[in-house]
């Protein structure tokens, strides 16, 4: 079972640097690990830990975040996928990570949705160029981010579908979507070859499998069975340190 730690949150208890995370995350036994913004961190420092380990990124986040439904915001938006695209060569170019923006008030759903389709379309143009896959994540607006325009599964594989690029897949969070009371089995069904990849963490509270009351070899099992055979990320808080939540999260996850 491929587990890629989120080094954001994951060994910063011991480690300030995410050169240091990647370590120590091989030195643990992961071959994968992802994060999330890029810009304030020591990329140069990333990239040498990364060919130092063979150890291989699973995604970061384009940074900034622009809005995607906001047509004021695009020009910015496709800047920062140029800029990180351009930074994700020094780190194995791997999946970008796109947020939505939030909702615009007095918007129609349909104007949200063509502008979303504009400004990705636009994106996964840069993105097919530059031969790297962009990520589309739909969020929770229960808990962590209010006012969020993408909060459904069904409409994040909408777009995708709408823009039609091979550049331009899903980021499935098991955590966003549960707090929005979907159904994995449900929201998935016959899509997950649009889906490139799948992050984890228990509810309630966004800490590691095993912590909530989440039934996750049935919930894993689900996913396989509806196609997935990629990493699991390991976006979660941890409520131990590093090495302790990780034994807790595989214990949970059956791995």
């Amino acid at each position: 079972m491929k587990l890629s730690p989120c080094i954001e949150w994951i060994f910063a208890d011991s480690h300030d640097n995410l050169g240091d995370r990647v370590r120590a995350a091989k030195a643990a036994g992961y071959e994968h690990a992802e994060f999330h913004l890029w810009r304030d961190k020591d990329m140069a420092g990333l990239a040498e830990a990364l060919d130092e380990t063979g150890v291989t990124l699973t995604g970061f986040c384009v940074d900034p975040r622009r809005s995607i439904v906001d047509p004021a915001q695009h020009g910015e938006f496709l800047d920062a996928v140029r800029d990180t695209l351009e930074e994700a060569k020094t780190v194995g170019s791997p999946p970008l990570i796109v947020a939505s923006g939030f909702t615009r008030e007095g918007v129609s759903a349909q104007e949200h949705f063509d502008a979303a389709v504009s400004a990705l379309r636009q994106a996964a143009d840069l993105a097919e160029a530059a031969e790297v896959t962009l990520v589309l994540e739909p969020l929770n607006s229960r808990i962590d981010h209010p006012g969020m325009y993408l909060v459904e599964t069904r409409l994040g594989l909408d777009l995708v579908e709408a823009v039609n690029s091979p550049r331009l897949k899903l980021l499935y969070d098991v955590y966003h979507s549960l707090v929005m009371g979907e159904d994995p089995r449900e929201v998935l069904a016959g899509r997950m070859h649009l889906v490139e990849h799948v992050q984890i963490a228990d509810l309630p509270g966004r800490n590691e499998p095993g912590t909530g009351g989440i039934d996750w070899p049935a919930l894993l099992a689900d996913l396989r069975g509806l196609g997935y055979d990629g990493p699991w990320g390991l976006e979660y808080r941890p409520t131990q340190p590093a090495l302790a939540s990780l034994e807790l999260t595989k214990e949970a996850l059956d791995a």
